[in-house]
């Protein structure tokens, strides 16, 4: 018989977005130990997520948002199975999170491996001067290198940014819990920006 809460559940639940038994045995397996429910939970959804990669989608939304100066706005197209998932609310919603992310952070590709090279040689030549004004050690020279392009993919693409609206996850973890509480692979196709 466990001892886990009905509070501790709901809890999880409203942060996690998972169901109801999925919490009670990520809360079961960690003894009651919240931090490492949620590690659970979070494992779970990327397992999911894996699994899903090999299916189609071909349904999906377009959804818009407008900044309130009405100088800022997005458009993104995101995909998921079938038609029944692309009318979720919970669907809806991380579109529409994702539509405020793009206009907030201005990505310029979904995810790092996406970033164009051009763009990464033209940084790396001026990074280069300023790593050999610093003087450091060949080997030290290459980390930091890798560590600024590293930097730039993952704060430049949609993917790998922190969210807007919880700075404590990115949007592919945003993917990844949305995955998880709806069952479909889930893909964002792609984005437009626009600004005056």
């Amino acid at each position: 018989m466990s001892n886990i809460k009905m509070e501790d559940i709901k809890k999880l639940r409203e942060m996690c977005g998972a169901g109801f038994m999925d919490c009670k045995k990520a809360l079961d397996e960690a003894n009651g130990n919240f931090d490492e429910a949620v590690k659970l939970l979070k494992k779970r959804g990327q397992e999911i997520m894996a699994k899903k990669a090999g299916r189609e989608a071909n349904e999906g939304i377009i959804e818009c948002y407008v900044h309130a100066n009405k100088k800022i706005g997005s458009m993104v197209e995101i995909l998921c199975e079938t038609d029944f998932v692309a009318r979720n609310s919970d669907f809806i919603q991380m579109a529409h999170d994702i539509a405020i992310q793009v206009a907030a952070s201005n990505p310029i590709c979904i995810s790092p491996e996406e970033v164009p090279a051009e763009k990464l040689e033209e940084l790396k030549k001026e990074w280069q001067e300023e790593i050999n004004k610093m003087g450091k050690p060949k080997e030290i020279a290459d980390k930091i290198m890798e560590g600024k392009v590293k930097k730039y993919c993952e704060e430049n693409a949609l993917t790998t940014q922190a969210l807007v609206k919880d700075p404590e996850k990115t949007v592919q973890e945003l993917l990844v819990e949305t995955t998880a509480k709806l069952g479909e692979k889930l893909v964002i196709k792609r984005f437009t920006r626009f600004e005056i």
